[in-house]
């Protein structure tokens, strides 16, 4: 009567497994048909593209993507997009890590609260600061230039890397400071030669995620830039047209347009993979 119901339970367990990776396996094709369709239009020349009912059998070609390679006013987007991306990045990285390791080990006054308003700068409407941001950044001279923008970049990308790093850094133990601070090194050198080097897991999943925000951002570029500093995303509208909209290009722009992304999450999937999880034991 025992082994009987061991039995059924094992049974409703591994049926429970497997609706389980179905409705996981149902989620992640729901979830990527957008990028598949995408990639579809791009080998599409333009009438199989537009045809009604949508054409899954086709002849694919890759002129898209030559003629996106060939045109400067795609390269030139892809191009401003890797200086102000990286640019935020490092900008980003050299205020938060600090400032993630004040709020993560020292206690003052407030701490909370400023801890508070770096997150609330994350989830701040756009529009909102939009308006006057265009007015400092003319007044400025910071329109339609590279610092400007990595400036506002770093903006955004800045209160993820503090709130990612903060959790990274509360579980470092303190000995590890304690023994350097034991031999006569001061706190900063703690910071310098321990933190800076546990903290790169962290850091780097970080500055991924940062990374993938960052290069996916269209409001401030539009607005903020012009033609010479205007990025990617801005930069995928020039095939749209008052005569037509070029879908079998975008598409392959847009293909191209992902493939930093997608390089940068494979060679730092082993960091984000520790410095996404640090955190999550504690006790």
């Amino acid at each position: 009567m025992l082994g009987k119901g061991k039995t059924s339970a094992s049974r409703a367990k591994r049926r429970n497994g497997i609706l389980a990776n179905v409705a996981l396996l149902a989620y992640t094709a729901f979830a990527l048909f957008p990028l598949f369709w995408i990639f579809l239009m791009s080998l599409k020349v333009q009438r199989d593209v537009i045809a009604t009912p949508p054409k899954f059998i086709f002849t694919p070609t890759l002129a898209n993507y030559a003629e996106v390679l060939s045109r400067p006013d795609f390269l030139t987007p892809f191009k401003n997009s890797v200086i102000v991306t990286f640019g935020a990045l490092f900008l980003s990285a050299l205020i938060a890590l600090p400032a993630a390791y004040a709020l993560a080990r020292m206690e003052f006054r407030g701490k909370e609260d400023l801890a508070f308003a770096f997150l609330s700068l994350r989830f701040a409407p756009e529009l909102i600061i939009l308006l006057p941001l265009f007015v400092i950044y003319q007044s400025f001279g910071l329109y339609d230039t590279y610092i400007g923008l990595i400036l506002i970049y770093q903006l955004i990308t800045f209160p993820l890397m503090v709130w990612m790093m903060r959790s990274f850094l509360e579980d470092v133990p303190r000995e590890l400071e304690e023994a350097v601070q034991i031999d006569g090194g001061s706190w900063f050198t703690s910071f310098r030669m321990i933190i800076t080097r546990i903290a790169l897991p962290g850091l780097a999943a970080s500055c991924v995620l940062s990374f993938i925000y960052a290069w996916n951002h269209f409001v401030f570029a539009l607005v903020l830039a012009s033609q010479r500093t205007q990025v990617i995303t801005g930069g995928l509208l020039q095939f749209i047209s008052f005569e037509q909209i070029q879908w079998g290009s975008m598409a392959a722009g847009v293909m191209l347009a992902i493939v930093p992304e997608f390089v940068i999450a494979v060679f730092a999937l082993r960091y984000m993979i520790r410095g996404l999880t640090a955190g999550t034991v504690k006790g």
